[in-house]
């Protein structure tokens, strides 16, 4: 959606520094959901490593 969004303030305005700044915005929130996706799967791993242990003890 942002990259529409970029794309048509560069048509409407010729600034491509518009346009850049807002293809920024659409890696950060890219690797925004990267670094989540990973600590929500670090997170699951911890919670079964946590639940193995107690079915040892």
């Amino acid at each position: 959606m942002i990259k529409k969004i970029a794309w048509d303030t560069f048509k409407n305005t010729g600034d491509i520094n518009a346009f850049l700044e807002l293809k920024q915005i659409e890696n950060i929130e890219s690797n925004i959901k990267e670094v989540q996706d990973i600590s929500n799967i670090n997170i699951d791993n911890n919670q079964l490593k946590q639940d193995n242990n107690q079915k040892v003890d």
